[in-house]
């Protein structure tokens, strides 16, 4: 049996987060930014230490308002083009509801955020606890449950020992290039302080690689063949473009073939809006041009984007 250290939950999370690692431009650096935090009940004592223990290696970010510091989170992981990330973590009940929204706006554009919300006690000896929503039908329900259906991994702790499959699984989410979103590890705040022997290779250091999925051989002679035939395409840019950094071989495509450039309200800047072949936004939000040249074309080539409703007008566009 190798060796073994003795950690909280909490600690042993810390202790996890401090150690993922990336390669940006040939230098290695912690995959997470840091830790925004509102403490308060349910995640003070446990998390909150765990935190100030590794602040030197994890920074920590007090913020005033926990959907404020979510959205912020997002907005730190698109600006890192997903590379990077941050966590956030808060007091149980309305502390934990107030980052709901942040979560759905990451969770529908697919930016990684880890959500680590204290919960109520997985031993029930105190229940109902302060700021727990009560359901006399289901006990094993808490405000965090809100957290499901904008999560794209979701895991209540009950046992210390769970965090280790928990957050293997959670950064699996949060570096998967095409289904990556947010995760929330909903952190029942007895377990938080409770000691395991956790191997001490769980906390090696780990360097997530940047994978790009190449892609599908027929689909992508099917896509020239169908450029070929095409007398009036257009070019969609999303932001997949950007998490990519393929700004420069978006513009270069376009210019090889003549093809004009339309983008969605996420591809914004994936080319120049100077270029000649730039026509900005389209869609609901779009521009004149932009609108009128979906409307006419006979080819859609769409570049990391989904095509959701804003985009196609309600599929009003791209006839």
């Amino acid at each position: 049996m190798g060796k073994t250290i003795r950690l909280t939950m909490a600690q042993a999370v810390a202790h996890f987060l401090k150690k993922q690692m990336t390669i940006i431009d040939g230098q290695k650096q912690p995959i997470f930014g840091g830790v925004w935090a509102i403490f308060g009940h349910g995640n003070v004592a446990g998390i909150g230490e765990a935190l100030y223990q590794v602040r030197e290696e994890l920074p920590t970010f007090r913020a005033h308002n926990e959907q404020g510091m979510a959205h912020a989170a997002v907005a730190f992981a698109k600006a890192s083009f997903r590379q990077r990330f941050m966590a956030c973590t808060t007091s149980i009940g309305p502390g934990a509801l107030n980052m709901v929204t942040a979560a759905g706006v990451a969770h529908v554009n697919r930016i990684p955020v880890l959500f680590l919300p204290g919960d109520v006690f997985a031993n029930r000896a105190p229940d109902p606890v302060l700021q727990q929503i009560e359901d006399f039908g289901d006990g094993t329900v808490s405000a965090n449950d809100a957290f499901r259906c904008v999560s794209r991994y979701f895991d209540r702790i009950t046992r210390p020992e769970q965090i280790m499959t928990a957050l293997k699984r959670a950064m699996q989410v949060l570096t998967d290039p095409l289904d990556c979103g947010p995760v929330t590890l909903s952190l029942c705040q007895d377990v938080q302080a409770e000691a395991f022997d956790y191997p001490e290779s769980f906390f090696e250091e780990h360097v997530w690689a940047q994978r790009r999925p190449q892609p599908d051989s027929d689909e992508l002679a099917n896509a020239i063949a169908l450029i070929r035939r095409s007398e009036k395409p257009v070019i969609l840019a999303g932001g997949g473009v950007l998490y990519s950094q393929a700004t420069k071989e978006l513009a270069a495509f376009a210019e090889a073939h003549d093809i004009p450039v339309v983008v969605t309200q996420a591809g914004k800047s994936a080319i120049d809006e100077t270029h000649p072949l730039a026509l900005g936004s389209v869609g609901v939000t779009g521009t004149s041009a932009a609108n009128a040249i979906a409307e006419d074309t006979d080819l859609v080539i769409a570049v990391g984007t989904r095509c959701q409703d804003f985009t196609t007008g309600s599929w009003a566009l791209f006839k």
